[in-house]
């Protein structure tokens, strides 16, 4: 299993070295255009090898797609971070050039690829990936509910005062901090509603933390976070390599479902060894339906900014 990483900066490199130490891919190539970067990246990585017990191997290489041949997956996190104040859709226009390149480039040298967008605006990235290669919808993955969603397991525990392993919950809708569609009636303890522990007051404030999850972190870090954003690429990339059929929500182009058409947004997706196996169609209430399609507007809206 090959699998190749685009951007060796904070997230490529996060994203890179969880897969290795989950040692189920036995190639990791990672690449960036900055001169030596992605070779000094993964020389370093791979001396932690015998100390974090993984057999992967990577390998680094500026700008030299051919080492990407044949990958089974393509993971794209190349593009400029968020900056405090910035919004993700800020990011459009010099990430769009970026991302129409490196995927036109992966396709090329790996036409039997899985892509998995990673570069913001998630959303809006991932549809360019769909309307400017020729890969099959269910090929192209855009990676921000499961990282939103970890993000709002991490909110409910805390307001529980719980072991993140006894919380279940889900984020929908859009990558950014408005569009985002926490699915608190559904958020769960060990199976019990939420709600049998917390006030609707607190948990509305869960709601509102995990929406603006990045940006509370980019204003702490000054730039965009990756050890998240890392795992949850990491997560993705194993369901599908190892064919594990696991759901997690990511944004996958819409041809009906949940009422939209002609969008990536972020719903639940089963993932297995073709990609998305299957989009699970969860019955929403009034409420997330009329949230769902606000934040539908907000992507075709910043959708409608790129040159295509």
């Amino acid at each position: 299993m090959k699998i190749t990483v685009v951007g060796a900066g904070a997230v490529g490199a996060s994203c890179a070295e969880y897969i290795a130490i989950k040692n189920f891919a036995s190639e990791v190539v990672l690449l960036d255009i900055k001169e030596g970067y992605a070779e000094g990246k993964a020389m370093d990585l791979m001396q932690t090898a015998s100390l974090n017990g993984f057999d992967t191997r990577i390998v680094g290489t500026t700008g030299d797609y051919s080492k990407t041949a044949n990958s089974d997956i393509c993971v794209i996190t190349s593009g400029i971070p968020r900056k405090p104040g910035m919004t993700r859709e800020e990011l459009i226009g010099i990430n769009a050039g970026i991302v129409k390149e490196v995927s036109s480039n992966l396709v090329k040298n790996s036409p039997d690829t899985i892509i998995i967008v990673v570069s913001n605006p998630m959303d809006t990235m991932t549809y360019l990936v769909h309307k400017t290669t020729d890969l099959p919808k269910h090929r192209i993955i855009g990676m921000g509910g499961a990282l939103d969603s970890a993000r709002f397991k991490y909110r409910l525990a805390e307001a529980l005062e719980a072991p993140i392993s006894d919380v279940d919950g889900m984020v929908i809708g859009g990558h950014s901090d408005k569009g985002m569609v926490p699915l608190t009636r559904l958020a769960t303890r060990n199976s019990v509603p939420v709600t049998e522990f917390i006030s609707e007051e607190r948990l509305s404030q869960v709601k509102e933390d995990t929406k603006v999850g990045g940006a509370t972190l980019t204003k702490l870090l000054g730039t965009s976070a990756w050890y998240a954003p890392g795992a949850a690429v990491s997560g993705l990339v194993q369901a599908i390599a190892c064919d594990q059929k696991k759901i997690f929500p990511c944004s996958t182009m819409l041809e009906g479902e949940y009422g939209l058409n002609d969008i990536c947004i972020g719903v639940p997706v089963v993932l297995g060894r073709n990609g998305i196996e299957k989009i699970v169609a969860i019955e929403l209430n009034d409420a997330e339906k009329e949230h769902m399609k606000e934040s539908a507007e907000g992507v075709s809206k910043t959708n409608g900014l790129l040159s295509i």
